[in-house]
């Protein structure tokens, strides 16, 4: 587990107990039957880390679930040479150390009887109760595949399954990943690079999310040793220059972290807020990770500060004094109290500038947000008691399944889209991207419920996760109430409506791909796409294309930035400038594409290569653009014909007649269509481009609403192109 956070003026290291010597344990654990009124010798060490957590935890079914442990294991040796009693005896330490209640830790004693010696899981059941054998079948479940290329994906999707119905069971199964690293290095090294490799793609991602950082860091540091040996001893050499620099009593003086400390509890103690303030020594990798982000390692990069307060408002407190007593790193603070992380995570992040100069990294937790942040859900307890506590559940699950209360809303959802991978290379594959994902976000539906999605999921994502299959009909969506294409990525606390076509038989598009994030959405377009190969060669999808001159025909199948296809008159340009007058006699002069100026908005012109006056609107960003390099702007004025030229673009859903009752909206206001183009179809969206004569400028604005109350059409504006200065 990782490094325990010390106070400063203590020596550098774990707090708490001394070393277990497991091979002694292994001994005692042979020397016969023992006294049934008190615990074996050999499980002591168990007992006294569990009644640390829980003072009241009855010790009884310990000694009962240790005793046939021992007898069933009798005789099994494990490769490096210990007794095999050693193996679920450390597994269990490891779990009571970090908190877990009394039935995980029954379980994990008995978590390889029932498959390698001849205990039943009735016998199980009848000694122990239903609760302690449910956990011991999922572990079990989980052991019955061997580890190697071909059999692991089943391994995990086994495992997966086992902890969406009790997070325990994965509690159980990282405990027992632990040890068997720690006792790796009796492996050939190929097999001890293959089991490194695993932990580090799924297990250490499934430590993360369930937030046991206790297990998390541990198994980090020793995958590093294995897969990266020479940046792991580089590490180990820095670390240890690094304690050399302190005394046998403990840190000196001259250490800039413990000279930090001492000065962060002396400001808190004078504004009279209780807190302790601990050294915390970072691991292995976390060092590695600094040093290859800064380059160079200072003095204060081999640990942080860890403030402990009774109370949430006392973690306020405290960083008000820190960032009023130092001077803070502004980009360094994070607040995971008011947004904890997936992973339950809580803590107040920041940095503070030393006397000297040195940077401390610091955090602000409450003593509760400490035990969760090392512990995760083992810190939970049991889910299923009445009281939340350590005693076990009687009621007997529903079809062998529950509802946890403590399952992580990415856990539902990878349940749900590995049921859909369709062979165990997609899902092996999708699994790990989908751990990759880090941080998660909160859209909220407008029905009152919320949606958990990755960070950078977008709408498509959203639609798959409210309306599963029935998101291949989804047609756009609105964010925070405005229309938005299903591309638009998705922040934290954005208000999401997902709108779907009426016609049931319509399907994704290809470019839908290129905006999933999630895997079920992956799964389901790829799926989709799959069993409908015609239509997925359509840039429309499963969706009606538009027919006849009102859509230009579309034959690739992954439609991409491709130039507007012209579909009257001639190409758009920047011509009918007749009506405006420049300070420049015979020079030629422009409308400019980027902001289509027209009577009677304010406008200047600037001269570009040539000789040409190009016309731009007041507020256009080529404006500003021009006079900060120097160009000086050319008076321009409105002529007396009122006609003028102007160039809108519609944004709309596709839909068959909608270019014709566009045409027919724009004649109906007795305006001349010069140009238009449709560009190709994107989500199902269509961008119109036309080229229009006014007889009047004043007809502009009742144009521009007569051609938004279009069916489909969600938006009319006049075009903006990108600025450039010639």
């Amino acid at each position: 587990m990782s490094a325990e956070a010390t106070s400063p003026g203590a020596p550098i290291r774990r707090r708490g107990r001394p070393r277990i010597d497991l091979r002694r344990l292994g001994r005692v654990a042979l020397l016969g039957p023992v006294s049934r009124d008190r615990l074996p010798d050999a499980i002591g060490h168990v007992a006294e880390a569990h009644r640390a957590h829980h003072p009241d935890a009855d010790l009884s079914i310990l000694h009962r679930a240790y005793v046939l442990a021992e007898s069933s294991h009798r005789g099994q040796m494990r490769k490096s040479g210990e007794p095999y009693i050693t193996h679920p005896l450390a597994v269990t330490l490891i779990l009571a150390q970090l908190g877990a209640e009394t039935t995980t830790l029954t379980a994990s004693l008995l978590h390889d009887t029932v498959e390698d010696t001849d205990v039943t899981l009735d016998q199980v059941r009848e000694q122990f109760g239903k609760e302690v054998c449910y956990l011991v079948d999922g572990v079990t479940k989980l052991e019955k595949v061997d580890y190697g290329a071909a059999a692991e994906p089943e391994t995990f999707r086994k495992m997966l399954v086992a902890t969406g119905d009790d997070v325990r069971v994965m509690s159980i199964k990282l405990a027992d990943r632990l040890h068997n690293m720690r006792t790796l290095g009796v492996m050939r090294p190929e097999k001890q690079a293959r089991i490194a490799k695993v932990t580090r793609d799924v297990l250490i991602p499934l430590a993360e999310r369930l937030g046991v950082q206790a297990l998390k860091t541990e198994l980090e540091d020793l995958v590093f040793a294995i897969l990266h040996p020479e940046e792991y001893e580089r590490t180990r050499a820095l670390i240890a220059a690094a304690t050399a620099r302190t005394d046998g009593s403990g840190t000196t003086p001259q250490d800039p972290l413990a000279v930090i400390a001492e000065n962060v509890t002396t400001v808190l103690r004078e504004a009279g807020i209780p807190a302790e303030v601990l050294i915390r020594p970072r691991h292995f990798v976390s060092v590695h990770r600094v040093g290859v982000k800064r380059g160079e390692l200072r003095g204060t990069d081999f640990g942080r500060l860890l403030v402990l307060v009774g109370e949430d408002a006392d973690c306020y407190a405290v960083l008000g004094e820190l960032h009023t007593c130092f001077t803070p790193v502004i980009s360094e603070f994070k607040d995971f109290i008011a947004a904890p992380k997936f992973n339950l995570y809580q803590s107040l992040h920041t940095a503070v500038v030393g006397e000297d100069g040195a940077v401390a990294e610091v955090l602000i937790r409450t003593h509760r947000m400490h035990k969760v942040a090392e512990a995760g859900v083992i810190a939970l307890g049991n889910p299923y008691a009445a009281d939340g506590g350590a005693g076990p559940q009687t009621a007997e699950p529903a079809d062998g399944e529950r509802a946890d209360p403590t399952r992580p809303g990415w856990l539902s959802r990878l349940l749900a889209w590995q049921q859909s991978a369709p062979d165990p290379d997609t899902f092996w594959t999708t699994l790990r991207a989908d751990l990759a994902q880090d941080r998660e976000v909160t859209v909220f539906r407008t029905d009152g419920g919320t949606l958990g999605l990755p960070a950078g999921a977008s709408c498509v994502d959203a639609a798959y996760a409210q309306y599963g299959v029935e998101a291949h009909t989804c047609i756009g969506a609105r964010v925070n109430g405005r229309l938005a294409t299903l591309g638009t990525v998705l922040s934290d606390g954005d208000t999401v409506q997902l709108l779907l076509a009426e016609d049931a038989a319509s399907g994704p598009s290809p470019d839908w791909l290129d905006h999933a994030r999630t895997p079920a959405a992956r799964i389901a377009i790829t799926g989709w796409l799959d069993t409908h190969p015609e239509d997925a060669r359509s840039p429309h999808g499963g969706r009606p294309a538009q027919a006849g001159p009102e859509q230009p025909p579309q034959g690739h199948s992954r439609p991409g930035p491709r130039p507007p296809e012209p579909l009257a008159g001639p190409a758009a340009t920047p011509d009918g400038a007749a009506n405006a007058v420049v300070d420049r006699p015979d020079a030629t002069v422009r409308l400019a594409g980027c902001c289509t100026p027209a009577p009677p908005d304010a406008v200047t012109g600037f001269v570009v290569r040539g000789g040409a006056v190009t016309v731009h609107r007041l507020e256009c960003a080529a404006v500003t653009r021009m006079r900060s390099v120097g160009r000086m702007p050319v008076g321009v004025s409105w002529g007396d014909d009122i006609e003028c030229r102007v160039t809108l673009v519609a944004e709309s859903f596709g839909r068959p007649r909608l270019l014709a009752d566009l045409t027919e909206a724009i004649a109906t206001a007795d305006v001349a269509i010069i140009s238009a183009t449709v560009e190709p179809p994107s989500e199902q969206r269509v961008r119109h481009t036309y080229t229009l004569q006014l007889p009047d400028p004043a007809a502009l604005p009742a144009l521009m609403r007569a051609m938004r109350d279009v069916p489909g059409v969600y938006d009319v504006s006049r075009a903006r192109r990108p600025v450039t200065v010639a």
